[in-house]
């Protein structure tokens, strides 16, 4: 679960405290029934006295959400062992300063990589402040950050353009950005393209967010359009089903962002994996599926600490609004009822178990085939 940095602190430089009492007895509450509490700082949202005086782009940001992060530690920092500096950075800035379809609606690249580069530093900043706060009192924080993670297939596996530009796609958006935040600066110009180096200085783990494939299409030579263009799934014959948002639902590509994201060398925690969907059986299936890929993995060897499901509650997706449905649980917008769905039950059962059973199985009673986890 996140943080709202708003509630926190409402207007700058005044916390409230009844906000931070909150937090104290939701992780309270966890600890008590057994649920490790994963708790990240900042998933896209910020302050309104944040975002009015330039957000990202103001000179003195890093400093203000330090001060933030030094707060919660204080608050909840003895309870938390494992801690998310940022949600998807690259989507963020992407979304809100390429695209323009998130605050604060801008299209720049110049301003995109300046607000990556605060976003790097920030991390750095958070990253210190935990361990500093919590080593000393014998916690060992695990600290890291939630990295989306799509696969890149050429739309014509022909076209040397097309794979150039997946080339590109792949490198920059899956490689890069994991490279960048254990560092803590972005790497000059293009060499993250071409050197491999596992750089774990600020990082004590990696969180995969993991949900479909894309195509990508060639589509220019010039500072954006190298990273090429997604092009329709309806062209592809071996595209498979797709969520209630147009996805493709590809579970071999968790394992293979997994196998890449092991390169690291640090252990991994899948932070989001899920489909949106009013097809409840369809959901067990992706659970499965994906699960059967994450065992394999793990078989192979990578180090994977956990797996958090996306999401428990239907939840409000951004620009998309209240209409993709992503939870376990039902949730009557009007009323506020939750339902609990079948696949909660599926997943319930994988939890106890550590099996994977087809989903016409009995969860209860599982004897099945999908592999251990």
């Amino acid at each position: 679960f996140s943080i709202e940095w708003s509630r926190i602190e409402p207007e700058q430089g005044r916390w409230d405290e009844q906000s931070i009492s909150h937090y104290q007895q939701v992780v309270h509450a966890l600890r008590e029934r057994r649920i490790e509490p994963i708790v990240t700082l900042f998933h896209f949202t910020s302050p309104q006295w944040f975002s009015d005086q330039g957000g990202w782009r103001h000179p003195q940001a890093i400093e203000r959400f330090g001060r933030y992060v030094k707060r919660v530690v204080e608050a909840i920092g003895p309870s938390v062992r494992y801690w998310i500096t940022f949600n998807e950075p690259a989507i963020y800035v992407y979304q809100g300063y390429v695209a323009g379809v998130w605050p604060p609606g801008q299209r720049s690249w110049p301003a995109a990589f300046r607000v990556l580069e605060r976003l790097l530093h920030a991390h750095t900043i958070a990253y210190h402040l935990i361990h500093a706060r919590l080593d000393d009192q014998g916690s060992r924080p695990l600290v890291g950050f939630a990295k989306h993670m799509v696969v890149f297939t050429p739309c014509n596996p022909r076209s040397h353009k097309d794979r150039l530009a997946t080339w590109v796609r792949q490198n920059y958006f899956n490689g890069a950005i994991a490279e960048s935040f254990g560092r803590g600066h972005l790497l000059p110009r293009l060499q993250h393209l071409f050197q491999r180096t596992p750089h774990r200085r600020y990082l004590d783990f990696i969180g995969l967010n993991y949900y479909t494939r894309d195509f990508v299409h060639f589509k220019g030579w010039l500072g954006g359009k190298l990273f090429g263009e997604v092009c329709s799934l309806a062209h592809h014959r071996d595209a498979g089903p797709r969520n209630s948002l147009g996805w493709e639902i590809h579970p071999e590509g968790i394992a293979a962002c997994l196998k890449q994201l092991s390169r690291s060398g640090l252990p991994i925690l899948i932070t989001e994996n899920g489909i949106c969907t009013d097809d409840d059986p369809q959901r067990q299936q992706f659970i499965h599926d994906h699960l059967v890929q994450v065992a394999r993995a793990m078989r192979e060897g990578v180090p994977v600490l956990g797996y958090l499901h996306w999401s428990l509650l239907d939840n409000f997706e951004w620009h998309e609004g209240f209409g993709p449905r992503f939870g376990l649980v039902e949730v009557d917008y009007a009323t506020q009822a939750r339902r609990i769905r079948p696949s909660a039950e599926y997943l319930a059962g994988i939890c106890r178990t550590g099996r994977v059973p087809s989903p016409e199985a009995d969860a209860s009673s599982i004897n099945n085939t999908g592999g251990d986890l």
